[in-house]
């Protein structure tokens, strides 16, 4: 799927020049900054839900040491 990228002038800039130093794509860097995004909130989503589920399950014992 194609879509745009609109960057401010400095993002573009402060792109271009760590594309240049790094010798990639600054289509490269974007993916993968999209991946490490992904993989990132994918992980904070199973920890809340696990921390919610462990809660749950020990809502009693977490109210009595309160």
């Amino acid at each position: 799927m194609a879509m745009n990228l609109r960057l401010r002038d400095d993002q573009t800039e402060a792109l271009k020049l760590r594309a240049e130093e790094e010798g990639v794509s600054m289509h490269s860097i974007l993916l993968r900054a999209v991946d490490d995004y992904l993989a990132r909130t994918a992980h904070q989503t199973l920890v809340r839900k696990a921390a919610k589920e462990q809660t749950a399950k020990w809502a009693e014992l977490l109210e009595r040491l309160k």
